[in-house]
């Protein structure tokens, strides 16, 4: 199966400038492809400024003073008058993260999920944080957002064959009295027993190359199956597994 891609947890580690930690990786994937225009995905930052198109503005500019020192650019799908042609035109993708809701809301009402697939089966890099990499999965259900705004189907782009939780957790708050991350995504698993969920931590990601997937990072992930303990795997470990 051809893929190509980068999914990262999350985009910004605290204390660290945006996109900081995850930029050598962003370039590294980059190398070598001759490619240094990416179409980006904005539609899951809601409240970057006042409404969305000029939320989407933001986003741009804002992906944009982290890429350019990359040499990198990207263009937004919301300037584009046909988004499922500048998705045919694209070399390469960028999902931006924020609200997956909203950005699976965006993608089948454009109508691109087919057309996104296609491309990146002809070879097309494809890069996703947080809500972005959550859409690379078979569907949105193991997202931390809020339902803002209900999408034609939970269905999205099925590139790798499980499911994401970024910005995975341990931590329980002291006094907090509601379920933790294990137990909200182990409700996901008691109602969808034939799928795995990989706990990505932050300042983590997955570099998958056609059969081939490794984690990158400096934490390991943990992995949740139905019926069974979950399971710590390290940067550098095998998880070919997993595809």
């Amino acid at each position: 199966m051809t893929r190509r891609l980068l999914l990262i947890s999350n985009s910004t580690n605290a204390g660290e400038e945006y996109l900081g930690w995850p930029r050598q990786l962003i370039s590294d994937f980059m190398k070598d492809t001759g490619v240094k225009r990416l179409l980006f995905l904005p539609w899951a930052g809601v409240n970057l400024a006042d409404g969305l198109e000029a939320s989407w503005d933001v986003y741009e500019q804002r992906v944009n003073g982290v890429f350019n020192l990359l040499g990198l650019e990207v263009y937004s799908i919301h300037k584009e008058k046909d988004p499922i042609k500048a998705v045919e035109n694209a070399e390469a993708m960028a999902v931006g993260g924020g609200n997956t809701f909203h950005l699976v809301y965006m993608m089948h009402k454009t109508g691109i999920l087919d057309a996104v697939k296609k491309r990146i089966g002809e070879g097309m890099h494809f890069m996703g944080w947080s809500a972005g990499a959550n859409v690379a999965c078979p569907t949105m259900c193991t997202t931390n957002d809020m339902p803002i705004i209900e999408p034609a189907s939970f269905t999205c782009l099925n590139l790798v064959p499980f499911q994401i939780n970024p910005h995975y957790l341990d931590a329980h708050a002291q006094g907090h009295g509601g379920e933790t991350r294990e137990q909200r995504i182990n409700e996901f698993l008691d109602i969808n027993r034939e799928i795995t969920v990989v706990g990505l931590r932050e300042a983590t990601a997955l570099w998958v190359e056609n059969n081939h997937i490794a984690l990158k990072g400096s934490r390991p992930l943990r992995l949740f199956g139905h019926g069974k303990e979950p399971v710590e795997y390290q940067p550098g470990e095998d998880i070919n597994f997993l595809l």
